[in-house]
């Protein structure tokens, strides 16, 4: 038998769901149960996550439980992942990537570009608020928590004239109808990891990892090895808005990244491309070139040292 970790919200367990599908597909008499759980980041809505702790207190409470044997493993979304695991475990597979770009959603206008000026957007990302205050200074941009029903429901009630979420999810929860602009990722970078589904387990659990390894996508790993490089020398802090988005093409990767002031009165951006067995080596290059370019000063300014 398997234990998976997993959030309460609709899209977590589809993502568990799909996890625990593809197992007992690879191995029929596997028996694969849920262990569903609250965590902090669900808790908290009445915050944003940069006040609260960062994207990481979305898997904490699902680690602590692989820890004290509670679980095997969890499912998580790549893009809510720390650059750092806590000891004894570690991540051992990632699935096929969806869609990596940020969507558009809004029942009055069918681009981003359409908003009227003063129009209300709703986010509860720091990378989103810095790309959008740096494209249109003008717009309003409240603060969005909860799921993506809770999202939408908000959105529906015209609490905004838009907001933004993630493709993937969307697509995922059979909710693609939505999306009435899928943003571009050169001028829109999207999340480190962000459409990915990763999963971890405990570093010396070989069953659990012998399990899993047909699920291992090889091109989602080398793209993440990049991104998550490039995160990791910039701080690692899911609370400050740093984007990085690589392409693998055969051999070849491509990396594009941002760091911005949550204000968007400044963004940096670069990019690099090379060998994709080089993929971590070049993010955090990319990194570097980022920091000299201004980046070191926006992260200094908000308490990160890199």
């Amino acid at each position: 038998m398997l234990r998976i970790a997993t959030r309460e919200s609709p899209l977590a367990l589809w993502q568990a769901e799909h996890v625990r599908a593809r197992l007992q597909a690879a191995h029929p008499d596997l028996e694969v149960t849920l262990v569903p759980m609250t965590t902090r980041g669900d808790q908290l809505l009445s915050t944003s996550l940069s006040t609260a702790g960062g994207k990481g207190l979305f898997v904490k409470e699902l680690e602590q439980a692989m820890l004290e044997d509670r679980a095997d493993l969890a499912v998580h979304s790549m893009k809510d992942v720390p650059a750092h695991q806590p000891e004894g475990l570690t991540l051992v597979a990632f699935l096929e990537g969806e869609d990596p770009r940020d969507a558009f959603v809004s029942n009055r206008h069918a681009q981003l570009a359409d908003l009227p000026q003063g129009a209300r957007v709703g986010t509860a990302s720091l990378r989103r608020q810095s790309l959008l205050a740096a494209l249109r200074p003008d717009l309003q941009i409240g603060m969005l928590r909860g799921n993506v029903g809770t999202r939408l429901r908000k959105l529906d009630e015209n609490e905004f004239d838009a907001i933004l979420l993630a493709c993937a999810g969307l697509r995922r929860l059979g909710l693609g109808d939505r999306i009435r602009e899928a943003l571009d990722v050169q001028r829109f970078v999207p999340a480190i990891g962000q459409g990915v589904i990763g999963i971890e387990a405990r570093a010396d659990d070989t069953r659990t990892r012998d399990l899993l390894a047909v699920l291992h996508d090889t091109t989602s790993a080398t793209r993440l090895a990049a991104e998550r490089a490039l995160n990791e020398r910039l701080g690692g802090a899911c609370t400050v808005p740093v984007a990085g988005h690589a392409t693998v093409s055969s051999d070849r990767i491509r990396l594009c990244a941002m760091v911005g002031a949550p204000d968007g009165s400044r963004v940096v951006r670069d990019e690099i491309s090379g060998a994709a067995a080089e993929g971590a080596s070049l993010g955090t290059q990319l990194a570097e070139r980022l920091l000299a370019n201004g980046a070191r000063e926006i992260l200094g300014s908000l308490g990160i040292k890199a």
